[in-house]
């Protein structure tokens, strides 16, 4: 005999602050937005307790490469606009990108959504924008979770974080084994902040009186708000377009996040190399110059901690850096040469 007790006006999950048919409601609407970012490879998806998914043809010894990664405070933004189309965007950026300095081609998105008080509209507009990002990434989006924290988060606090999983062939990884003195660096343009160093923007430009209404700095035709948001660029597909054209011209890439231009450029260096850059060779935005302004915050800060107008760093063959910045563009990516590397002991200039 059950030992569970029927209690007439007991308390409920609902009264505890977590609702069930929110939830419900939520995922209803997940569903579709995930049937349309999706790949061949995959065997199940949203609905079941884990999503399945094959590996592609073609490879004889495939290997996984796996990320996680966040929005981090990008989010705070967000909710003071009460804007949430973009964030998932930036949040498979973060992930595919990585994957992609191995090489690797992006399979599948994981996202887990952890909220005080669920609100099925805003869910779907950032599982929407996680979908956005999966489809122009070429990965599917296979599942998720989504967690309701009261008690724990305030009413309105939303996290965002994710997995990825990409696939590549045993032994043709890129990194920093490749690279050698003499390789040029092509410079992969980011139009924006994309999802990294907003603790520094928010102390810089979010203090006090600060309206996100305004013009994002004297001149701009759009909101500083607008400018925060815009989502990240997602480089995967055009870098491996370059990979599928040059092989084993190009020897590794870099993805500029957390860390700045110095810090992920240094990752790619072998023992031995020193990496120049010239910040002269590429626009730096003039978002990042607001904030160097409104700071103040120093310029070797600046490139320890942001992109600048670099998203991603290539290094290859220098016979090769001219295909390589015209295949980019056609890919839709602006870029350039901006530097090099030399012998040295593992410094990265920037000047």
């Amino acid at each position: 005999m059950s030992r569970l007790l029927e209690v007439a006006g007991g308390l409920t999950y609902e009264a505890s602050g977590v609702s069930i048919a929110a939830g419900d409601a939520a995922v209803a609407r997940f569903a579709p937005l995930a049937a349309a970012a999706t790949r061949p490879e995959v065997l199940g998806g949203i609905g079941g307790f884990a999503g399945m998914v094959g590996l592609p043809s073609g490879l004889r010894e495939p290997v996984l490469v796996a990320s996680a990664d966040g929005v981090g405070t990008k989010l705070a933004v967000a909710q003071e606009m009460g804007r949430w189309d973009t964030v998932g965007v930036d949040l498979v950026a973060m992930l595919v990108d990585d994957l992609v300095c191995l090489g690797a081609e992006p399979l599948f998105v994981l996202d887990y959504l952890a909220v005080g008080h669920l609100e099925p509209a805003r869910e779907a507009a950032i599982v929407a924008g996680v979908a956005t990002g999966c489809r122009a990434a070429g990965a599917a989006l296979l599942g998720g979770e989504t967690a309701e924290h009261a008690g724990v988060m305030t009413p309105g606090e939303v996290d965002l974080a994710g997995f990825a999983v990409g696939v590549l062939e045993r032994g043709t990884e890129l990194g920093s084994a490749r690279v050698r003195a003499g390789d040029v660096l092509v410079g992969l343009a980011s139009p924006n902040l994309r999802s990294n160093g907003f603790s520094l923007v928010r102390r810089a430009l979010l203090g006090p009186g600060s309206d996100l209404a305004a013009p994002a700095y004297p001149g701009a035709t759009r909101s500083l708000g607008d400018e925060l948001l815009d989502p990240s660029v997602i480089y995967a597909p055009a870098v491996l377009a370059v990979r599928a054209a040059l092989g084993s011209r190009l020897h590794a890439a870099a993805h500029i996040t957390g860390g700045g231009i110095v810090g992920n450029v240094a990752r790619v260096l072998a023992p031995g190399l020193d990496a120049t850059i010239d910040l002269a060779s590429f626009p730096t935005p003039e978002i990042f110059f607001e904030i160097q302004r409104r700071g103040p915050v120093d310029a070797r800060e600046m490139v320890r901690v942001f992109n600048c107008g670099l998203g991603m760093v290539l290094a290859l063959e220098e016979t090769a850096a001219a295909e390589a910045v015209a295949l980019l563009a056609s890919a839709g990516v602006a870029a350039g040469v901006v530097g090099r590397l030399e012998v040295g002991a593992g410094d990265v200039r920037v000047a």
